[in-house]
């Protein structure tokens, strides 16, 4: 007997059959990317380590991996580690969460009004072309030496990628699409929320995930120029002392931190645009 769809039981145990052997693939394919990228990084830490045991570097420059390894162990075990992780996180974090909040309001607003959006894009992009970095000095003298200066100039950093790729986002919808909402007679509510917001949304988390690192960079920048608290402020002590080995076990935990947050990201775009998961 044939199925609803005009399938046999045999051809619709085929199609349950390839598609498991699909997943099947997909998963092996994975491994075999995740297994290639460990393999580089041992080659890597291999040849680094010959490089330095046989000293053909100077580990004033580059340590070695086991003098990394032991200020990274030093770090972690330590009890001062954690205030400037969490001032370097919270900096980051609500800078970025200010830039993504206030780009999104801009982007809609400019993408449905084009009087504003002729009169504010140039004006827009003038502060993108300054240099933010140049910024630091001007927001602690305004703001102080505290969390606000390294919050706002992380913001500053963050905002225009992500506005530029909500905008982008916010005009990806087909012009068939569009018309076929039209005909529905959606209003401008509807057509946002059903159509244009779904559309943008693989660019807005583009956004998110790049103006999440430039965040991070800014507060970094921002912690360089003056601050208690923060992991530039480690890197800087360790380096006006040549601990280089501290200095590297520094960045590596600050890779990490910059490796978990754009991970979380990624994790919710997967669970958002589920439709757009690959294999």
């Amino acid at each position: 007997m044939r199925g609803a769809l005009g399938t046999t039981p045999q051809g619709e145990a085929g199609m349950a059959a390839s598609m498991r052997e699909v997943r099947r693939q997909g998963r092996s394919a994975r491994w075999g990317r995740s297994l290639a990228s460990v393999l580089v990084l041992v080659v890597v830490v291999a040849g680094w380590a010959a490089a330095s045991q046989a000293e053909l570097v100077d580990p004033v420059i580059v340590p070695a991996p086991a003098d990394i390894w032991q200020g990274l162990v030093e770090l972690l075990t330590s009890s001062f580690l954690l205030p400037h992780l969490w001032a370097t996180t919270y900096e980051t974090v609500l800078g970025f969460l200010i830039a993504a909040a206030a780009s999104m309001v801009l982007a809609v607003i400019l993408s449905n009004w084009g009087f504003v959006r002729d009169v504010l894009y140039p004006y827009l992009v003038v502060f993108q072309i300054l240099p933010k970095v140049a910024l630091a000095p001007i927001f602690i003298a305004w703001l102080g030496f505290g969390v606000a200066s390294k919050v706002v100039l992380a913001a500053a950093i963050a905002f225009f990628p992500m506005l530029i790729n909500t905008m982008v986002g916010l005009a990806s919808a087909s012009e068939g699409s569009v018309l076929l909402m039209r005909s529905l007679v959606a209003n401008r509510w509807q057509m946002f929320r059903r159509l244009t917001l779904p559309s943008a949304l693989p660019n807005v988390f583009a956004g998110l995930k790049t103006s999440l690192t430039l965040a991070l960079i800014g507060a970094i920048v921002a912690e360089f120029e003056g601050a208690e608290y923060g992991l530039a402020v480690l890197l800087k002590s360790y380096s006006y002392q040549f601990r280089m080995g501290e200095v590297y076990a520094v960045l590596l935990i600050l890779s990490a931190l910059g490796i978990a947050m754009y991970g979380l990201i990624e994790l919710l775009e997967r669970r958002i645009c589920f439709w757009r998961r690959q294999p």
